[in-house]
């Protein structure tokens, strides 16, 4: 019996294993975060990214980076302390140095962008799925930033345009409000850094945003999706469609396709169907008026009438 239970209580233990070694490998819950307003790299290029992932930029990221960005909202750095130039290197700013983001640094002038307006207020929706304690710096591109190069720390301010510590988490989100710089045009790089208090974690994001030469333009606007038009393309769409659309275009048209259909078919069809066994006479069907029958029917008579007559004849002498 002892044999027996131990040998039942390591069965047990086996059984259960699996299920206790995902609840020991994830060990205490982390704070865990990123911009999705206006968008941030990582999470636009993430499998929750919607259209935006599809984008040339993400799809660029992600065959640089080896692997989808799944855990977009784990790019962060332990032990920091503030140290974040000392410690994140120049051209690796929005993948935190970290190799499991290295695609997130690709310097390009296409990722998903978010529309904003110089000198207006900014909310940043900053989704979180633990709340923590913290402070969040955001830091705007120096005018003159050119996408085209890797981000550095040269193109960064010393000084964040907006800080906000400890905000509150409503609704799986932090909002952090500050007024944007009034200087800006033109394409430009939301950098965000969150330090914890409550943990060692630093967290670090790039946004990507454009300010319209002319100074208008949607505050924290929705990220337009990669090739949809404006609403000035959309309204010049019509007009250009329209000639193409008109009785003219489609009398062009209806001529290539009707001769090809009907000139092609005659061309096969005249020497695949000969007429010279049509007109070959047949052995049996001939000519009731002419041909060899005539004379064979005449002369099978006259031999009969011969035959009749010779056999009356002997008839008449054997009488006798």
């Amino acid at each position: 019996m002892s044999r027996m239970t131990a040998y039942r209580r390591a069965l047990g233990a086996v059984a259960v294993a699996p299920f206790l070694l995902p609840l020991w490998a994830a060990g205490p819950a982390q704070a865990h975060g990123a911009p999705t307003d206006p968008v941030s790299r990582v999470y636009a290029c993430s499998p929750e990214g919607g259209e935006a992932a599809g984008s040339a930029a993400c799809e660029a990221a992600v065959g640089a980076n080896g692997a989808p960005f799944t855990a977009w909202d784990n790019l962060r750095i332990a032990n920091v302390n503030g140290r974040d130039r000392q410690t994140v290197p120049d051209g690796q700013l929005c993948s935190g140095g970290l190799p499991a983001y290295r695609g997130l640094d690709l310097a390009r002038s296409d990722w998903p962008s978010t529309n904003l307006k110089p000198g207006a207020a900014l909310t940043m929706r900053y989704v979180s799925t633990i709340p923590h304690t913290g402070t969040f710096r955001l830091y705007l591109t120096k005018q003159g930033y050119d996408p085209s190069k890797p981000l550095t720390w040269s193109d960064l301010p010393s000084q964040p345009f907006a800080e906000v510590t400890d905000p509150a988490l409503t609704d799986g989100a932090y909002r952090i409000t500050g007024t944007l710089p009034s200087d800006r045009t033109g394409r430009h790089v939301l950098y965000t850094i969150w330090q914890n208090t409550s943990t060692a974690d630093t967290y670090y994001s790039c946004s990507d945003v454009v300010f319209p030469a002319s100074g208008r333009g949607g505050s924290a606007a929705t990220p337009k999706a990669p090739g949809s038009a404006s609403p000035a393309d959309k309204s010049a769409s019509p007009a250009e469609k329209s000639p193409a659309e008109k009785s003219p275009a489609k009398k062009s048209k209806a001529p290539s396709p009707t001769p090809t259909r009907s000139s092609a078919p005659p061309s096969p069809k005249a020497p695949a169907t000969p007429q010279t066994p049509d007109s070959t006479p047949l052995a049996s069907t001939p000519d009731a008026d002419s041909g060899p029958s005539a004379p064979m029917m005449a002369g099978g008579a006259a031999t009969v009438l011969v035959l009749i007559g010779g056999a009356a004849l002997a008839l008449r002498l054997r009488r006798r």
